[in-house]
């Protein structure tokens, strides 16, 4: 919260200069939060997404040892403890998943939860494949190994996206910071230069207006860099 109303504080001293619209204004930097909260989500799903793909093959793996699909799962965690430790999104995961399977609930329908929690498509094929896969008494091993081996394909499209894309990322915080940084330098080097700006009607309009188009700017230089796979 204390971030957001930074932001906003500086948001509001470069485009209009006044004590009373910040006060009046300030919940809008309860928005911050939300907004933080949404990148740290999305964050975490590339993460589990991650590991997902290594938790699908050691899960193969096991099944491939001889462990049963019901007692594959917790044969895993050892493996997934060892990679990503106790805390891991995927250790915990397939945790929980051990758990319930052990409570007698079908396999199939606790994949199809994790698919419903985790809100990836990758998850959810997956979760489809294998619940077709088990009822039909299809070769589970192979038929995971090649889920995992697209999914495997396009997290490296992912990673490689993200890599060309990095450089463009840091372009656009400092594009980003360049109105501020240009109105801080010219009132510390010309103070009263652009008081015009801020005290007349009109100013406060072309602000306004200044506003508008860098927040517009904002959002699309965003958009333009989520690039779904």
């Amino acid at each position: 919260m204390l971030t957001g109303i930074i932001i906003y504080g500086i948001v509001v001293y470069t485009f209009y200069r006044s004590l009373f619209l910040f006060i009046i204004c300030l919940p809008i930097a309860g928005i911050y939060p939300f907004i933080r909260r949404k990148e740290l989500a999305a964050r975490q799903k590339q993460e589990f997404a991650r590991e997902f793909k290594e938790g699908i093959l050691i899960l193969a793996a096991s099944l491939s040892a001889g462990y049963s699909v019901e007692n594959a799962f917790s044969a895993s965690l050892g493996e997934l403890k060892t990679l990503y430790g106790d805390q891991g999104l995927i250790t915990r995961e397939f945790e929980f998943l051990s758990k319930r399977i052990a409570t007698k609930c079908p396999v199939e329908q606790a994949l199809l939860d994790l698919a419903d929690r985790s809100g990836l498509d990758d998850v959810e094929n997956f979760a489809q494949v294998f619940s077709v896969a088990k009822r039909s008494g299809g070769q589970l091993v192979p038929i995971i190994n090649h889920t995992a081996g697209i999914i495997r394909e396009k997290m490296q499209v992912r990673e490689e996206i993200e890599t060309l894309n990095a450089s463009r990322r840091f372009e656009q915080k400092i594009m980003n910071m360049i109105p501020f940084l240009i109105v801080f330098y010219i009132n510390s080097t010309s103070p009263g230069f652009f008081d015009m700006m801020y005290e007349t009607s009109l100013g406060r309009i072309m602000m306004s207006v200044c506003l508008i188009l860098y927040l517009a700017a904002y959002w699309l230089s965003g958009k333009l860099l989520q690039i779904e796979v």
